[in-house]
């Protein structure tokens, strides 16, 4: 027998009784996982009812301790917390052996490349680099000086219309098609801002200029995601302020760790990031796999 041995299971419930203090463990790293997994489980009987098949868990132990996970979702969407070569060599075969179709992989930056180059190795699919981003964790929350006139307060139910629209509207900004969909078709719920909270910044008249979402605290993290100001109201301190609102409430509610991704390439908010105190932890990407249609004729 191998001295790392993965164990895989359909049953979300069973999966976080056995791995759950290992992702709790690095609670900022693993922060994807913990929030795709918890919406697996609050929606396992719909998601399995609507999508044919039911997501599929695994857990790699060594010497009696969880050491790393795995989970595919039945859309196709493979999680990994970080792994060797040599791991995801391994994982590669025991997924393809099983037949399953991974659509894409997600990742800690080192991982998702080795295992794209693992999946094409074993199965021929070609990976395509989709998704890149730095993630970053909050050390001492520091607002910024100086700050805007107006204030930050939660959304109600009266607010979800204007919420809806600039979801939407950061998707056309960062080419979110799939949600775009979703929200197009009104399954807001099914979408990845259907269980977010959701903070305006408003000027001292009440009108909304910039929003900021968070998820709900999981394992003692809390991930902000996503910000956003319009475009004709950007460069005016908005963001930041609505930023440490949203942060601000991530700790009142008993966060420990509180998270962010950042565009690479967007250095302005990189920038903003760090000066409200958010420090870089890591670089994670995603791969798409194209599955090459069998020849006719």
């Amino acid at each position: 027998m191998l001295p790392d041995d993965w164990h895989l299971n359909d049953d979300v419930d069973d999966f976080l009784a056995q791995a759950g203090d290992f992702l709790c463990s690095r609670a900022a790293l693993h922060n994807t996982p913990l929030t795709d997994i918890e919406k697996l489980r609050i929606h396992r009987r719909t998601a399995a009812d609507h999508d044919g098949q039911a997501a599929v868990f695994g857990r790699l132990e060594s010497q009696g301790e969880v050491r790393a996970i795995f989970y595919l979702t039945p859309r196709g969407r493979l999680g990994l917390t970080p792994l060797s070569v040599a791991q995801t060599d391994t994982l590669a075969a025991h997924l393809a052996g099983l037949g399953h179709s991974p659509a894409n992989v997600i990742a800690d930056h080192d991982t998702a490349g080795a295992f794209a180059e693992s999946w094409q190795q074993c199965t021929g699919a070609a990976p395509e680099l989709f998704w890149r981003t730095h993630l970053y964790r909050l050390g001492t929350l520091t607002p910024p000086e100086p700050r805007p006139k107006g204030q930050g307060r939660l959304t109600a139910v009266k607010d979800r219309g204007q919420v809806v629209s600039w979801c939407r509207e950061f998707c056309v900004d960062v080419g979110e098609q799939r949600s775009i969909d979703l929200i197009d078709a009104g399954a807001w719920d099914d979408s990845r801002f259907g269980d977010r909270h959701f903070t305006f910044w408003e000027t001292p008249d009440g009108t909304p200029v910039s929003m900021a979402a968070a998820t709900s605290v999981i394992g003692g993290m809390v991930r902000v995601d996503p910000v956003y100001t319009p475009a004709h109201l950007r460069g005016r301190g908005y963001a930041g302020a609505v930023t440490v609102e949203a942060s601000r409430a991530a700790l009142t509610a008993g966060a420990t760790d509180v998270v962010l991704f950042t565009d690479p390439d967007n250095p302005t908010s990189n920038a903003l990031y760090q000066r409200l105190g958010y420090v870089h932890l890591a670089d994670f990407a995603g791969y798409r796999f194209s599955y090459g249609a069998p020849e006719t004729g």
